[in-house]
C-alpha cells in the first residue's frame, strides 16, 4: 500500500452541457426577478436554466441559535451566557454587512455553470475555486445589487482548487482583505457567503455561520458552514472579516463542508496571477498531488505496532533523512501510528515543506529522525 491510495479519477464538479443559459445583458444592467427553476450538483458549481432564480428555501438568517460562541471569549471557546450571543450575533452581522458587497456571483454562458467568488483587490481581482472556471475563459461578474461587468480567467491551481478571475471593466471595486488559514483550528469561529442556488434578485446572499470541525488534507479545510450549489467559490471569513478560505465541495452532508484554505493562493499567487493553469481534481484527498508524503509503501505485521516501512523511492523525503527499510514508524510529531490509516491521517494536515519527527523502531532501538515532506506530484514526477 502507498501512501497516495488509488486515485478514482473523480472530480468535485462536472459542467453539464445540456443547460442553456438567456443572453447575458448588458454590462452594469440590474437583472430583474423573473420566476425561474435551479437545479445544482453536491460538490460542484451550480447548473442553472437562467440567472432568474427562486432560493431553493430561506436561507436569509444567520441561524445564530444553532452555534453559539463569543468573539470576546477566546475563538474556540463556547459562549457563557446570553449576553455573549447577542454579542457574537452583532459581531458576524458586522462582518457580514462589511463582506456582502465583494461576495459575487460569476455565470458562464459556455458551460451554463454558476458559482460565487470573492473579491480581494480594488482593481478587480477575483479569489474562486478552480472547479467554478473549469471550461471557461470568460464570466460574467453579478454583484448582489444586480450589477453586472465580464470578468477574464486567469490561471488556476486544480489540486488546490483554487483559482482567479479579473474584472476587465476599470473601476474601484469593493474588496475584502486576505487572512490566514495556516493557524486555524477546530473550534474556531466562521462565517461563509455566498450565491445559493445561483444568484437571486430577491435576496442577497445568505450569510452561514459554523465552526472549523478539521484541517487537512494538504491546504484543505472542513466546517460545519451549511453549503448547497452555487455557493461553490464563495467565501469564508474569520470574525475579523478577512477571507480564510473559499468553498471547494460538499460533503455527504450539507454541515460538512470542504474549503481551500488562503494560505494556498498566497503559495501559488505569482504563477496563478500570471494565467498558469496546473494541477488535477480528485475525489480521493490522499491522491491529491498536493497531499504531503513520505516516499514510503507500508506494510502491517499482526502483533506489530507501528507501519513498517516496506520500500522507499530513491531520493524521497524518508530515504534522504536516513529512515530504513523494515523500520517500523510508530509516531509522527509525536502522534501515535498504530496503522497506514492512521499514519496517512495525520500527513494530511501537514504541508508539502513541513518538517516533521518520526518516532521509529529499529533493531530494538528507539530512534526520532526528522523528515522534510514533499508534494506527491513533485515526488512521483520526478521519477
Amino acid at each position: 500500500m502507498g501512501e497516495g491510495g488509488a486515485d478514482h479519477g473523480g472530480k468535485t464538479m462536472e459542467s453539464a452541457r445540456d443547460w442553456k443559459m438567456n443572453p447575458p445583458l448588458a454590462a452594469g444592467e440590474v437583472i430583474r426577478r423573473v420566476p425561474g427553476e435551479t437545479k445544482w450538483r453536491a460538490g460542484g458549481a451550480m447548473q442553472h436554466e437562467t440567472m432568474r432564480v427562486k432560493p431553493p428555501f430561506p436561507i436569509i438568517g444567520l441561524f445564530l441559535w444553532l452555534v453559539p460562541g463569543s468573539l470576546w471569549l477566546q475563538a474556540r471557546e463556547p459562549a457563557g451566557n446570553l449576553q455573549d450571543l447577542v454579542k457574537l450575533e452583532s459581531k458576524v452581522g458586522q462582518v457580514s454587512h462589511k463582506v456582502l458587497p465583494a461576495t459575487v456571483a460569476l455565470l458562464s454562458d459556455r458551460t451554463g455553470s454558476s458559482g460565487s467568488g470573492v473579491i480581494a483587490s480594488e482593481d478587480g481581482l477575483i479569489l474562486t475555486a478552480a472547479h467554478v472556471v473549469q471550461g471557461t475563459d470568460q464570466l460574467l461578474v453579478v454583484f448582489p445589487d444586480g450589477k453586472q461587468v465580464q470578468g477574464k480567467v486567469l490561471g488556476a491551481n486544480y489540486s488546490k482548487d483554487i483559482a482567479m478571475v479579473k474584472i476587465t471593466d476599470a473601476g474601484k471595486w469593493p474588496f475584502v482583505k486576505m487572512g490566514a488559514s495556516k493557524g486555524l483550528a477546530a473550534g474556531d469561529w466562521v462565517v461563509a457567503l455566498g450565491h445559493s442556488a445561483g444568484f437571486d434578485a430577491g435576496r442577497t446572499p445568505p450569510v452561514r455561520f459554523g465552526r472549523v470541525i478539521s484541517k487537512g488534507p494538504g491546504n484543505f479545510l472542513t466546517t460545519d458552514c451549511t453549503l448547497i450549489g452555487g455557493d461553490s467559490g464563495g467565501p469564508l471569513f474569520d470574525l475579523d472579516g478577512n477571507i480564510v478560505g473559499i468553498h471547494s465541495s460538499i460533503g455527504q452532508s450539507l454541515t460538512n463542508n470542504n474549503h481551500a484554505g488562503i494560505d494556498g493562493f498566497r503559495d501559488d499567487w505569482d504563477r496563478i496571477l500570471a494565467g498558469e493553469t496546473w494541477g488535477a481534481l480528485s475525489m480521493n484527498p490522499f491522491a491529491n498531488p498536493e497531499m504531503p508524503v513520505l516516499g514510503i509503501d507500508m506494510a502491517v505485521m499482526r502483533g506489530v505496532k507501528g507501519v513498517i516501512v516496506r520500500n522507499m523511492i530513491a531520493e524521497s523525503p524518508a530515504a534522504d533523512a536516513g529512515v530504513r527499510i523494515g523500520d517500523v514508524i510508530r509516531s509522527l510529531d509525536g502522534s501515535a501510528v498504530r496503522d497506514g490509516g492512521e499514519l496517512l491521517q495525520i500527513l494530511a494536515k501537514r504541508q508539502a515543506g513541513d518538517q516533521v519527527k518520526l518516532g521509529v523502531l529499529r533493531d530494538n532501538e528507539a530512534l526520532e529522525i526528522t523528515v522534510k515532506l514533499k508534494r506527491r506530484n513533485e515526488l512521483f514526477e520526478e521519477q
